[in-house]
C-alpha cells in the first residue's frame, strides 16, 4: 500500500507508522527491556525497542536510531539481518485510546527490524537522555511473549513466528 492508503484504526484514526527491532544475541536470544511507564499495580511490561518512523527516514533507518536511543547501541554494534516483508498492526485498547500519542493515533503499523547484536552486554545502556526502560534481560521468544502486555501479543508473536529460524 503507498503512504496514506492504509485502513483506519479505532476510533477513525490512523495508525502510527513504528520501526521495532528483534535483537538478538549469538545464542539466538531476544534483547527485551522492562518499561518504566507502566503502572505498578500491574505486572511488569516488557518490549523490544521500537518508535515512530520520523518523516523521510526509512523503517531501518527509524530502528537503528530508536535502538540507539533507548539501549545506547549504535549502529556500528550490529548487523540487520532481516526485515518483516509487510507491516504488522495493532490496536490501541479502549482504555489508552485518545491518551497516548497525544490522542493523535488508534494504533501502530510497524515494521520490524531483526539485528544481529555484535557487542558485548556492556555496550548496553539503557540509562539514555530519554529512558525507557528500568532493566533488561535476553530471553527466548517464547518467555518474551509472555511478558509482554496483552494487546500487543499477537504483533510479537507474529514478528518472532516471522524471524524463528535464527532464535532460540
Amino acid at each position: 500500500m503507498v503512504d496514506g492508503a492504509y485502513p483506519s484504526g479505532p476510533g477513525g484514526l490512523p495508525y502510527r507508522p513504528c520501526a521495532g527491532v528483534v535483537l538478538i544475541n549469538a545464542a539466538g536470544m531476544v534483547f527485551a527491556g522492562q518499561r518504566l511507564d507502566h503502572p505498578t499495580d500491574q505486572p511488569p511490561a516488557w518490549q523490544m525497542p521500537q518508535g515512530g518512523i520520523d518523516p523521510g527516514e526509512t523503517a531501518r533507518e527509524a530502528a537503528l536510531r530508536e535502538l540507539a536511543e533507548e539501549t545506547g547501541i549504535p549502529a556500528s554494534k550490529v548487523e540487520i539481518l532481516d526485515e518483516t516483508p509487510d507491516w504488522v498492526f495493532y490496536d490501541l485498547p479502549p482504555e489508552l485510546l485518545g491518551k497516548v500519542w497525544k490522542g493523535r493515533y488508534g494504533g501502530q503499523r510497524q515494521k520490524w527490524v531483526l539485528m544481529r547484536f555484535l557487542g558485548q552486554d556492556s555496550d548496553i545502556c539503557i540509562e539514555t537522555e530519554h529512558p525507557e526502560f528500568d532493566r533488561w534481560d535476553w530471553m527466548r521468544a517464547d518467555d518474551l511473549l509472555a511478558r509482554i502486555v496483552p494487546f500487543k501479543r499477537n504483533v510479537y508473536a507474529t514478528v518472532l513466528r516471522i524471524f524463528c529460524d535464527r532464535l532460540a
